[in-house]
């Protein structure tokens, strides 16, 4: 079994970050989907064998990848900011490009709305936004054997 916490557009917020500390410690992986990559390299400092960090579209220095295919005990997903598959629109693309790479999971950010979707057989997962300036939430992903199970966590 493998426990994944996704976060998103974080935005310079390391008071939320840091809060997470104890969800961070207990996940076998940390993704951060981007919008602040510095954010993500500030996880990857302090969990560094298990944190994987992306770029988004408000990048000073981008310190990550655009995008990454994960295979996670049979599952693979693949995971990126959003903003080069038009998110904020339409959910196609995303789940097209996650189609194309044989992946049954594609996670996003860019929006700021946590939503679980599906698409052709390709579930579409946005954690939402650790920004002071929305509603905070993270995303808890399980994997074991070939199945998944989530949950959009919201932060008070």
């Amino acid at each position: 079994m493998t426990k994944i916490t996704v976060v998103s557009d974080s935005h310079g917020n390391r008071r939320t970050i840091d809060g997470l500390d104890g969800i961070f410690s207990e996940s076998d992986l940390i993704i951060h989907l981007g919008d602040t990559s510095s954010d993500g390299n500030y996880i990857l400092g302090k969990y560094p064998h298990k944190t994987h960090v992306l770029n988004g579209n408000c990048e000073i220095f981008a310190c990550g990848e655009n995008e990454k295919i994960l295979n996670i005990e049979g599952v693979k997903i693949l995971a990126c900011h959003g903003h080069l598959y038009s998110v904020k629109t339409t959910l196609h693309k995303l789940a097209q490009r996650a189609k194309e790479l044989d992946c049954r999971i594609a996670l996003y950010g860019h929006t700021h709305d946590a939503r679980e979707s599906e698409i052709d057989g390709v579930t579409l997962l946005n954690p939402g936004t650790l920004s002071r300036y929305a509603e905070k939430s993270y995303l808890y992903l399980v994997v074991n054997e070939g199945k998944f199970t989530q949950k959009i966590v919201r932060i008070n």
